[in-house]
């Protein structure tokens, strides 16, 4: 939201000047921002880099529930009652992470109309995935699944062309997103790959094409 006069609002500018600007934290590759269990203190943006978010069963069954790139925040869940944190983040990529205290969030947005307005787009953006991601695991097959998957690691949808999909996301994690086995996510990487709807070598390239699976699409074979 800009207001006459002033300069666009930048959250990045804006974060900065939280606590002093001394909440900002550097997170190497597989280091854990915090635990299923521990107290539920503070909410977090991600100003570079990717993270995971899983989650344990009593039974010691883990799932890859979301995986959270850059703009995001993540941990608001101390904003609504959760003392404890229900799951747990770790970097897939280095990152660096801005925390922000359960107080210093709640002032913000009372003073800050334009903060307030980025998180609860923020949040509004989240329930619809999580709504979509329900919808996904009831009714699709785990190739649509894994296709819509690769899709919005890629940030298909939003601005610009689809991506290369930089952190090496392992085929165990995928199947544990899409709630599969790893020889079946193996079967259908190799499939979309044989299309062309993906490439790689290293890093996953995900070409637009591969749309048409989820669109339930027949994809036709590269010449």
């Amino acid at each position: 939201m800009n207001r006459k006069g002033k300069s666009p609002f930048d959250p990045k500018v804006f974060l900065s000047k939280v606590n002093g600007g001394q909440g900002h934290h550097d997170y190497r590759k597989g280091q854990i921002v915090f635990r299923q269990g521990d107290p539920a203190d503070s909410v977090f943006y991600i100003e570079s880099g990717k993270l995971k978010k899983t989650v344990v069963s009593e039974q010691g069954k883990e799932a890859v529930v979301a995986l959270l790139d850059a703009g995001n925040f993540f941990g608001e869940g101390c904003l609504i009652g959760e003392a404890l944190r229900l799951s747990t983040v770790s970097a897939l990529t280095n990152c660096t992470i801005a925390r922000i205290s359960k107080a210093d969030i709640t002032r913000v947005i009372h003073e800050e109309p334009a903060f307030a307005e980025l998180f609860i787009a923020h949040l509004l953006a989240r329930n619809s995935r999580v709504e979509e991601d329900l919808v996904d695991q009831l009714f699709n097959s785990s190739e649509k699944r894994l296709a819509r998957t690769l899709l919005l690691l890629a940030n298909f949808g939003k601005e610009g062309r689809p991506e290369p999909i930089v952190a090496k996301v392992s085929q165990e994690t995928l199947a544990e997103m899409i709630g599969t086995t790893r020889s079946r996510v193996s079967f259908f990487m190799n499939k979309f790959r044989k299309l062309g709807l993906i490439d790689y070598n290293g890093s996953i390239e995900v070409h637009s094409s591969l749309l048409n699976v989820v669109l339930h699409e027949q994809p036709q074979i590269r010449s």
